[in-house]
């Protein structure tokens, strides 16, 4: 899996990154509230450390992690990027949008 964060991507995660220095940036596929696994959706958390289930995916700059388990709900060219207009990121792969409005939250 490669993961390309775009400029803009990384102009809004860098000071968060700053700011939370002790932290790693995960690729979340949150199933909770939503029924049923393959209905999950995806975020960026900034979590204190990565679980025993976490693998590091190669990026293009931000060590990343995702769930190995939840790898299949994921593609394997990703790209995330940062719309101003909504103030969100976006989550897409060459075939598919898979979260229009991905937010970076910090657990």
């Amino acid at each position: 899996m490669q993961v390309t964060f775009t400029k803009e991507a990384l102009e809004q995660i860098s000071p968060k990154l700053e700011e939370n220095k002790n932290k790693v940036l995960k690729l979340k596929y949150d199933t909770e509230g939503c029924g049923c696994v393959m209905s999950g959706v995806t975020s960026l958390w900034l979590v204190d450390e990565q679980d025993a289930d976490d693998i590091k995916i190669e990026t293009n700059e931000i060590p990343l992690f995702v769930e190995r388990t939840k790898m299949v709900f994921l593609d394997e060219e990703l790209t995330v990027s940062f719309n101003k207009t909504a103030n969100c990121f976006m989550l897409k792969s060459p075939s598919q949008i898979l979260n229009p409005r991905m937010s970076l939250l910090v657990k």
